[in-house]
């Protein structure tokens, strides 16, 4: 996926999810951070940030931060973005090569984010964004997740019913080592995706090209489930 009207910053603080205060061109302003995750590792004081501005005028903030220089590798950390790198990524082929294709998709008690059809063979596949990165190893969840948790146990539900069933984490930067579940921050989740693993559900991880301006799925990470 693409951003226009891009910005460079520097990273002040964080008043609370939502919003951050930067120094652009000069002046301290307020804007709309697109993950409400912790991202404590990347924004930090004086950290070179990126922005987008927004184009409607009737917006509170006029910009949203969108990605990060962390010790010089540029992380994206707009949540909504690897939900529209993936739906690209399928569209053009690169993976199962569906014949359709269906985002948010409500199975159970979970709302997955794509559904798919291929020939006779239905799916589903969970999208998690993944910023959370240590001497080159990527880490996913940031904080607990009831809810990721809870998606798990429906894909295992979803796999055991026949379905094809798939946990796709998209690594938000390029050049990394592997990734592993985050048993230090959620045992559980980790836990259950080991579970998820053993029982039919296909765990993915890709990394990512990123750019001020861009980001997109480039090539397959190794996973290590090992606690």
């Amino acid at each position: 996926m693409r951003y226009e009207n891009i910005k460079k910053a520097i990273f002040l603080e964080r008043p609370n999810r939502f919003i951050a205060e930067v120094l652009i061109e000069g002046k301290k302003e307020r804007v709309h951070v697109k993950n409400t995750g912790r991202c404590r590792e990347l924004l930090v004081k004086g950290a070179e940030v990126y922005l987008q501005e927004s184009q409607n005028p009737n917006r509170k903030t006029r910009f949203d931060l969108i990605s990060v220089n962390k010790g010089g590798r540029l992380i994206n950390m707009d949540s909504q973005a690897p939900n529209a790198a993936v739906s690209e990524w399928l569209n053009s082929g690169s993976f199962i090569k569906p014949d359709f294709v269906k985002p948010e998709f409500t199975y159970g008690g979970s709302r997955f984010d794509f559904y798919f059809e291929k020939g006779e063979k239905k799916g589903f596949i969970e999208v998690k964004g993944v910023t959370l990165e240590n001497e080159g190893v990527v880490s996913f969840p940031d904080a607990p997740t009831e809810r990721g948790r809870k998606h798990l146990k429906e894909l295992i539900k979803a796999a055991g019913e026949g379905f094809l069933a798939y946990v796709f984490f998209v690594i938000q930067m390029k050049d990394v080592k592997y990734f592993k579940p985050n048993f230090e921050n959620d045992r559980l989740f980790s836990e259950e995706l080991i579970n998820a693993d053993r029982r039919g559900v296909e765990i993915l991880a890709y990394d990512c090209f990123v750019s001020p301006e861009e980001m997109k799925i480039e090539d397959r990470v190794k996973i290590d489930l090992r606690r």
